[in-house]
């Protein structure tokens, strides 16, 4: 069959639309993303499937904000219906995110079953929007607020093949007195908060372990000259860059990662088993990255930091508390690993060819792979 896949333009609707591609295409579907130009720019992925860039409404502020926002569906969703003539899919896959709208809102006027895809906890604004047509809502976590239970289906979050495969080996050993590999990451826009505090925190920890870090972090293009700068001034090893190209070796590499909350960043983190320090995006919609780093943080597989709560010295406390005792770190990994869903890419993949064949995509008791016990790879529960 042939699939289009609806995706806004963050690294948190595109990685796991990504991944659901190349699962459908090994299947022999053809598959096609419908993006903006934002969602077409972003690298390293989509390389190898049809890109078509749409206009696309985004939610903006003033006067005229809601009016332009109209405006812009309007001629996306105009613009998906002649693409859909050219190229009927048999299906429409929406991630979310408002240029996820027209490709949508296309298929729901010609008669093209969309199924959704929702990433976080909250159910977002246009997946709400678009949820009462859609046959389901493939879900990543059991509980979604503002969804239908009736509408839902858990499956879990999309992760890249080589992230995936990282939860089937080996936590990386620490030695007593030897390296300590830190992740810092802020999405894929970074996070300029996490640049100006941890080299902060990382400075006022005890010299000795100080001295033990390696770190790689991701920062902002703005930010990046400063934030390397405070590394230089600290003696601490330390890779700055804007865009991390290959995070699955960085995840795969790192004992502890110091990260936002979305929903693709925690994903990949449960199912590669790596323990975390999470400070939320307050100004998330609907606060969702705080209710997505509830259910790692509750299972002991991560740290939750709220940003009102963040400073220095709080940021320090908790990193070394973690990282100077080997076994706590290695308890996290395999606390992080029994919350993570690794078959998640099969079951949306599924679920897609289930309802692009016109059957019953909500069965009455839907069979999802489980997610890993506790205790994994000898890690004591």
């Amino acid at each position: 069959m042939n699939v289009t896949l609806a995706a806004g333009g963050t690294g948190g609707h595109m990685v796991p639309a990504h991944a659901l591609a190349e699962e459908l295409k090994r299947r022999g579907h053809g598959v096609m993303l419908v993006t903006d130009k934002r969602g077409a720019q972003i690298p390293g992925i989509f390389d190898d499937v049809e890109v078509r860039v749409l206009p696309a409404g985004r939610l903006e502020g003033g006067l005229l904000g809601p009016i332009k926002t109209l405006w812009g569906v309007y001629k996306g969703t105009k613009a998906a219906k002649a693409l859909y003539e050219e190229f009927p899919p048999d299906v429409v896959v929406g991630f979310g995110g408002y240029p996820a709208m027209p490709g949508c809102l296309a298929a729901n006027r010609i008669g093209v079953p969309t199924l959704l895809h929702e990433q976080n906890a909250v159910l977002g604004r246009v997946n709400r929007a678009l949820a009462r047509k859609a046959k389901a809502v493939a879900t990543a976590y059991k509980n979604v607020q503002r969804l239908d239970p009736k509408k839902a289906v858990l499956v879990g979050n999309p992760v890249r093949v080589e992230v995936q495969r990282l939860g089937e080996i080996a936590y990386p050993t620490v030695e007593e007195g030897g390296p300590l590999h830190l992740l810092i990451t802020g999405g894929s826009q970074g996070a300029s908060i996490l640049g100006e505090f941890i080299p902060r925190a990382l400075g006022e920890m005890d010299e000795a372990l100080r001295h033990r870090l390696n770190v790689v972090h991701q920062c902002r293009p703005e930010d990046l000259e400063a934030v390397r700068q405070a590394y230089v001034d600290l003696d601490i090893p330390a890779e700055v860059m804007t865009y991390i190209e290959d995070m699955p070796k960085r995840i795969g590499d790192a004992h502890l990662i110091i990260a936002r909350a979305g929903a693709s960043t925690i994903a990949e983190l449960a199912v590669a088993g790596r323990p975390a320090i999470l400070i939320p995006l307050p100004t998330a919609a609907d606060d969702h990255q705080t209710a997505n780093a509830m259910e790692m943080a509750k299972a002991g597989g991560a740290r939750m930091i709220r940003q009102a709560d963040l400073t220095p010295g709080v940021l320090a406390r908790q990193i070394a508390e973690v990282v100077t005792d080997p076994e706590t770190l290695s308890t996290a990994a395999g606390r992080a690993l029994s919350v993570g869903r690794p078959h998640a890419t099969k079951d949306l993949a599924d679920l897609v060819e289930r309802v692009g064949a016109g059957d019953n995509p909500l069965p009455t008791d839907p069979v999802v792979s489980p997610q890993r016990p506790v205790p994994s790879r000898g890690v004591p529960a």
